[in-house]
């Protein structure tokens, strides 16, 4: 069996990432891999966090794994991370947050944030990879 077949797939996720060489790679690594039949791209925090507003009353349409880059300029992704604590509860419920980082000890970039933070599944260094995919 080839490894993309074990991958769970996803109706739906949300890349935020600023810079175009990150989020060509990490968009085709997930298309490649299959993991989502729609993926939504979004390059800031303030379009993201719009567009998930726009869709709190049609949750079926929210997606359920946000790829969060951390270093955005003007709102980063540390204030994504604020703001998604205020929206609506279907929203916390049925998103939940991979952050994506340059760091190469991504468990320690932010840890105390990211330790008491109950919407991040998992940390990942960039670029994404179909392993790093498989820890999710």
């Amino acid at each position: 069996m080839n490894k993309t077949a074990q991958l769970k797939r996803y109706k739906k996720i949300l890349l935020i990432d600023d810079d175009k060489v990150d989020t060509y790679i990490s968009n085709r690594i997930i298309k490649s891999a299959s993991l989502a039949e729609d993926i939504v791209l979004k390059a800031n925090v303030p379009d993201a966090l719009t567009y998930l507003i726009s869709l709190s009353d049609k949750p079926e349409q929210l997606p359920e794994i946000i790829f969060l880059d951390l270093g955005m300029p003007g709102m980063d992704g540390f204030d994504f991370l604020n703001e998604f604590n205020l929206l609506k509860d279907i929203i916390k419920t049925k998103c939940k947050i991979v952050v994506l980082t340059n760091s190469q000890h991504p468990d320690q970039e932010g840890n105390k944030n990211f330790k008491n933070n109950p919407f991040i599944r998992k940390i990942i260094s960039k670029p994404l990879t179909v392993e790093a995919l498989e820890k999710i």
